[in-house]
Order: C-alpha cells, then structure tokens, then sequence
C-alpha cells in the first residue's frame, strides 16, 4: 500500500493550489477540476477538507467522472493511463489535471469537453 493513500486529501490540497496561483489560475479553477474528475460539488470538497479525509477515502466517496479515462500522459514519469492500481490511477489523474491547469491549458480541454 502506498504511503499516500493514507495522506489527509487536505494536506495536499493547499499544494495544488500554491502550483496553480504561482502560474496565475485561481483556487477556484482547482476546485472545478477536483468536482469535475470526482462529483463532487462544493459542500462534499468542503467537508472532506474539513474532516481531513484520507486519498483513500476520498476517492471511495467520489463518482469519478466517465470522461476521467480520456486523461492521458505522463505524471511523476509514469503515463497514467497504464497505471493499474486503480486508486494510483484516480490520483495521478488529479496530478495530472491540476498539472495542465498550472501550465495554463484552456479549461474547456482539462476537462475533456468535447
């Protein structure tokens, strides 16, 4: 079991944010990336922020979305799209989502509009 699993998903949060303000997007871009790829809507990212839900339990609790497997390329030098372990996979699909809003990728592409 990887050791992030059991991270509190609010003890990241801050991180994504800090990545995306230093290139000039907004926290709230990161929190319609995080409700687009999980389902959630303001009042469910809030209360797993506030109870420091684990990755583990945060992604038990979400409905990923059914355009999540159209993320594709490379994060933390692994593609995502060949990542097995489907909790992995659901993590390094946010990376790689808040990775793309960091380099300024238009929104309507980040989330997989067709």
């Amino acid at each position: 079991m990887h050791r992030i699993y059991s991270m509190s998903f609010a003890s990241v949060y801050p991180l994504y944010v800090t990545k995306v303000e230093k290139k000039g997007r907004t926290s709230e871009e990161v929190d319609e990336v995080i409700e687009w790829l999980t389902g959630f809507d303001d009042a469910d990212l809030k209360r797993h922020l506030d109870e420091h839900t684990t990755f583990e339990d945060f992604f038990a609790d979400a409905d990923l979305n059914p355009n999540a497997s159209l993320i594709t390329g490379v994060i933390c030098g692994m593609r995502v799209e060949q990542i097995e372990d489907p909790l992995m996979q659901k993590i390094r699909y946010l990376d790689k989502l808040v990775d793309e809003l960091a380099r300024g990728k238009a929104m309507a592409k980040i989330l997989r509009t067709p």
